[in-house]
Parts: structure tokens; C-alpha cells; sequence
């Protein structure tokens, strides 16, 4: 199976700190709604992902801790991304569903850890991508399950 043409440009760009940046910044201009929290991709392969974002006003709630949607929103980000470059070439995926639970404030930066199981080429099927979203203390922050449904390209 052929790399996407996401992951080729991960491998060409995740280097250094600049490339990493770089590819977060192609990122948000192909869905550019992700573009709100300012992510930056730490870690990029078929099955695992990574990111993480700054805390500072734009993503802050009324407390003062990061905003309960721009950690989500960091989750959808992480686990698309990595369903793409999971997906054989062959397959498509969408959004189906997402139960997310808040664990605790986060009052510091945050980086979220997406995984999934290898999917099946050929057959229709629920991906569930399991994202934990930490925050500098190594605190669990957030748990989501991301369902994605994949199913054969037409």
C-alpha cells in the first residue's frame, strides 16, 4: 500500500521543529477550522499520532483553563489525521461519532495521544480511534473514542 500524501509530507517535513510546524500549518489550511487552537504534530504513523497546543486567551474558558471544545477539537484533529494515514488507499473514512469525557481542568499546555488498530481493507467498518489528552504534568485531561466509519472507495 502507497504512503498518503500525508504522511509522505510528514516524513519529508517532521525533521525539525519548523517542519513539524510547517506540516501542522498544511494541515489546518486543508480543514481549516483546526486553525482556532494553533496545533503543532509531534508524532505522525499509521496507528499513533500526537499533537499538542499552546494555552494562552483564544482557547480559555471563563476560568481560566483551556476550553473543553478546543481540547475536543485537538482530539477530531489527531485522530483524522491519523485515520488518513491508517486508511489503505483503497478506503475512505468520515466522522461517525465521538464520546468524549473531561476529566480534569487543564490549566497548562496540552498534547493529545491518538491510536487505532489496523483497519481492514475491503469491508465497511467502525475505526474507533481512543485519543487521551494530557496536560504538562502528565495529568489525564480528557478521554475520547472517535468512531470512524471507513468503507471501500467508489
Amino acid at each position: 500500500m502507497p504512503d498518503s500524501f500525508a504522511l509522505k509530507t510528514w516524513r519529508r517535513l517532521n525533521g525539525s521543529a519548523a517542519g513539524r510546524y510547517l506540516f501542522s500549518r498544511i494541515v489546518c489550511f486543508k480543514a481549516p477550522y483546526f486553525r482556532s487552537i494553533r496545533p503543532v504534530f509531534d508524532v505522525l504513523e499509521p496507528g499513533r499520532s500526537e499533537a499538542h497546543f499552546s494555552k494562552r486567551r483564544r482557547v480559555t474558558n471563563h476560568i481560566g483553563t483551556v476550553h473543553a471544545i478546543a481540547m475536543a477539537n485537538l482530539c477530531e484533529l489527531v485522530a483524522g489525521t491519523m485515520t488518513e494515514v491508517s486508511c489503505p488507499r483503497s478506503m475512505r473514512w468520515i466522522p461517525k461519532s465521538m464520546t468524549i469525557d473531561y476529566l480534569a481542568k487543564a490549566g497548562t499546555d496540552v498534547r493529545a495521544e491518538a491510536k487505532l488498530a489496523p483497519i481492514r481493507e475491503g469491508e465497511p467498518q467502525d475505526a474507533v480511534v481512543n485519543v487521551d489528552v494530557f496536560d504538562t504534568a502528565g495529568t489525564k485531561v480528557v478521554h475520547a473514542d472517535i468512531t470512524m466509519y471507513v468503507s471501500p472507495k467508489k
